[in-house]
């Protein structure tokens, strides 16, 4: 698309006769003396580049330095004639750290060309130097100095937002309209950027590209966040829309497909005999799609009922294909126009529990999810695996009390013994039309379906950052959700009676909707997730989206935990996937952040514990360091007659105390998850004391930096009476956690405390103690005996500070940590 032509100025200089505008590329005034001309162009010049800087260093003189960082500076935006490019060099000086940072594309039409520069406040005057010099000044050969440069200038402003623009500009987002940007950053400013990022309150994603010379990450925000964050930085060099759109992959000829699938399949390094897999419990899959092809083998393939073959399904619109395409590559967009080398570090297992045609019986799926299960562990009984399911039922719902194909999930993950599973399910979609008016409120009056109740499975709702409309055919037409809310058709657990656990645990991205202000929304695909299609001979690509592709990315990222950790404890992956969560912008501002406890366990009951970053859950960096502990205990022991509570375990970890009183007053955080699976108890009973579901309850309490390590103890110990006695949350109250009580629930837990950092240094101890459950209440089952394994997650965060907390935590980890 051709850029529309920019409106030219016009100059009007006195000669002799009528003022003629001057429209010439060139400093050529008819009438006009050549030492008057010269003159007449320095001194507009100098009133334009006068009237920029000014303007420059009040905004400067203007901005928050608590909020800025870099060098003080401001771009200025030039024109010169298209003919005369070779003058956009001379705009650039190195010893004046005057650097050309964007310079907008050339339209059919266009006269004009602009150029963007950043100057620093010390170099301020240099433009206005060589004016001046050009002015009144001459080179020994005659010439006026600077003339190169200062005749091919037409005009200089202060810059916009849109100056840094360097897309077409009919791609510009519209006024007070959120949008994802691509940042094109500066050569090693890409810390800079987040720094002001996070103090301004602006989303940007956790991965960037690198390019010689600069970085790109995308950034969401509408025209004047944006301004903001270029005025309280010298990071940003040029500012494109991101494009994140599957349309053109999927209005390509078949044929155009099949050579895009063709180039990922020769970048492609399959995964290895040893690596972990995802096993999809679902419709099959189409082994023969060249892109599942490499990491699924025919004998990986089984069935519920042999009769219904392994293929996928037509009925079912050829949903296993697609949880199978996002499961193993994520959002396939993105890898197939990346370029590079995709390495696949997990296979693919698929057990087809969906007939050909027609349903099953809902109430026989947990002996259906079993008896899938227990077909791909009889297959590669050795190999470590993620289960994940997006089959989900309406029937026998009940404001989060189980289900008996919940239960069985539960009972799967735990196992006995020492063998767990993890199991990422999705959380349900709303059904029928979506109401645009309802968003949000509907979302979180339908329940999370069955068996999305279970306790030890990772339950995965869907929100989305897609927000851009490309399409014509959708011109004028809106995304439902803001980009980092709740996907439109995902359900929650807001109507949930308070003892049962927060669902969803997360939500990855599961595409949006879009309006036209008149009929119900649609899931149009500019806005959903690029997946592979069931029928490769048709065509390679489908859009997907929902909490399907939500529950897919989920086992895509535990699976990813596993490859690069595989002694890891099922617990512990689980544990990784909510301890690396954070709630989004958009996310905080639907509720008070400092607000009541009310407020927080319903922004806990929609979102979970937010968006898992993959980076955080994989690794630590110097400023964000993770401990994971795994560990068991005995909860109950026999005392006569009677089942009492055991002591806990006490965790002295290798705190980095040196290094946080050196940060003395500076804000960290410290976040706990712990995650365990309980052994599950689903008749339904009044769920009373002696009735309970869960086998048995652990609970985390930090050392306060004034306790000596006797007064933990027994604080901890008051704490876990109190619970006995019926108080929730006992050992989580009155400690400036940000979730406190509300915590506890369900069978994992996490939660931040954020305070200075000489406080932080002092709290360097973690109690993990039980509380009741039936294995207490019911002696008679005797497993009052059984031990109970859980993982503690603990990192330090110190966002912007100069310390390496990681160095200092891993030169203790050759020593012990002691439970004691």
């Amino acid at each position: 698309m051709a850029r529309p032509p920019r409106n030219r100025p016009h100059f009007y200089v006195e000669g002799g006769g009528q003022a003629e505008p001057y429209t010439s590329p060139r400093l050529v005034i008819t009438g006009l003396p050549p030492a008057r001309a010269r003159v007449a162009h320095a001194q507009k010049l100098e009133r334009a580049i006068g009237d920029a800087v000014a303007e420059g260093r009040r905004n400067l003189a203007a901005r928050d330095e608590a909020i800025a960082e870099g060098e003080r500076g401001f771009y200025l935006e030039f024109e010169v004639p298209a003919a005369e490019r070779i003058a956009l060099d001379s705009l650039e000086n190195r010893p004046a750290a005057i650097e050309l940072v964007a310079v907008r594309p050339v339209a059919d039409g266009d006269e004009m060309v602009s150029a963007t520069v950043f100057v620093p406040e010390r170099s301020a005057e240099f433009f206005a130097r060589k004016i001046e010099a050009y002015r009144d000044e001459n080179t020994r050969t005659g010439k006026p100095k600077n003339e190169a440069l200062v005749t091919r200038i037409e005009d200089v402003r202060l810059a916009a937002v849109r100056s840094l623009f360097t897309d077409e500009i009919a791609l510009f987002p519209q006024a007070g309209r959120q949008a994802w940007w691509e940042v094109w950053i500066r050569d090693g400013r890409l810390g800079t950027l987040r720094h002001v990022a996070d103090r301004l309150n602006v989303a940007l994603k956790h991965h960037s590209i690198s390019f010689p010379e600069r970085d790109v990450v995308l950034a969401l925000a509408d025209e004047e966040t944006m301004a903001r964050l270029i005025a309280n930085t010298d990071a940003v060099a040029e500012l494109r829309l991101a494009k994140d759109t599957p349309t053109l992959f999927l209005e390509m000829r078949p044929m155009e497909q099949a050579d895009w699938a063709g180039d990922l399949v020769g970048r492609i390094d399959p995964p290895d005999a040893l690596a972990p897999a995802i096993c999809l419990l679902d419709s099959g899959a189409t082994r023969a799609h060249p892109l599942i092809e490499p990491a699924l083998e025919a004998a990986d393939q089984h069935a519920y009922v042999d009769a219904w073959g392994v293929g996928d399904s037509a009925y079912w619109n050829g949903h296993g294909t697609s949880m199978a395409g996002v499961a193993l590559y994520g959002d396939l967009e993105a890898a197939l126009a990346d370029g590079n080398v995709v390495e696949l570090r997990h296979r693919l297992e698929t057990v087809k529990v969906l007939p050909p045609a027609g349903q099953n019986d809902p109430e026989l799926y947990g002996a259906i999810t079993a008896v899938g299960i227990g077909k791909a562990e009889a297959q590669a009984p050795r190999r470590r695996r993620i289960f994940c399911m997006a089959v989900t039922s309406e029937v026998g719902l009940g404001r989060g009390r189980p289900s008996s194909w919940s239960a069985a999930v539960d009972q799967l993950c735990y196992g006995g013994g020492d063998r767990r599973r993890l199991v990422v399910l999705a959380a349900g979609n709303l059904r029928g039309e979506i109401d645009v008016g309802e968003y949000l409120d509907r979302n979180d009056l339908e329940e999370v379906e069955s068996p999305a109740q279970a306790w030890n499975a990772l339950v995965a709702g869907a929100y989305t950052d897609k927000i851009g409309i490309a399409h014509p055919d959708y011109t004028g037409w809106e995304a439902v959700a803001p980009a980092g809310d709740l996907s439109p058709a995902s359900r929650t657990s807001g109507i949930w009676d308070r003892q049962w656990p927060i669902r969803p645990d997360v939500v990855f991205e599961g595409g949006n909707f879009a309006h036209d202000g008149v009929n119900a929304a649609s899931a149009i695909d500019d806005l959903q997730l690029l997946t592979t299609h069931y029928r490769p001979q048709m065509r390679l690509f489908e859009t997907f989206g929902d909490t399907s592709a939500a529950a897919a990315l989920g086992a895509n990222l535990c699976a990813e935990i596993l490859a690069v950790r595989p002694e890891l404890w099922a617990e512990t992956v689980r544990g990784l996937a909510v301890h690396s969560a954070e709630w989004t912008p958009a996310m905080r501002a639907r509720f008070n952040a400092a607000g009541s406890q009310a407020q927080k366990m319903a922004m806990l009951r929609r979102y979970g514990w937010g968006v898992p970053d993959h980076g955080r859950a994989l690794m630590s960096a110097t400023d964000d360091a993770t401990l994971m502990v795994e560990d068991a205990l005995l909860p109950f022991r026999k005392d006569g007659s009677a089942i009492k509570t055991r002591s806990m375990n006490l965790h002295q970890l290798p705190w980095p105390r040196d290094e946080l009183l050196a940060l003395g007053g500076q804000d960290v955080e410290l976040r706990i998850t712990l995650s365990y699976f309980v052994e599950p108890n689903p008749g339904e009973r009044g769920w009373t004391r002696r009735h309970r579901y869960a086998s048995h309850a652990l609970r985390f309490a930090v050392k306060r930096s004034l306790e000596s390590l006797p007064q933990f103890r027994q604080r901890i110990n008051r704490a876990a009476e109190a619970e006995e006695g019926g108080q929730l949350g006992a050992a989580a109250g009155g400690d400036d956690w940000v979730l406190g009580q509300i915590r506890d629930r369900g069978s994992i837990h996490s939660d931040i405390w954020r305070g200075s950092a000489a406080a932080l240094a002092n709290r360097d101890a973690i109690g993990v103690f039980p509380v009741s459950g039936w294995w207490k209440e019911k002696p008679g089952l005797q497993r009052w005996d059984r031990s109970a394994r859980y993982a503690l997650l603990v990192s330090v965060r110190a966002p912007g500070a100069n310390v390496d907390i990681y160095t200092a935590i891993a030169n203790q980890l050759a020593i012990p940590i002691p439970a004691s």
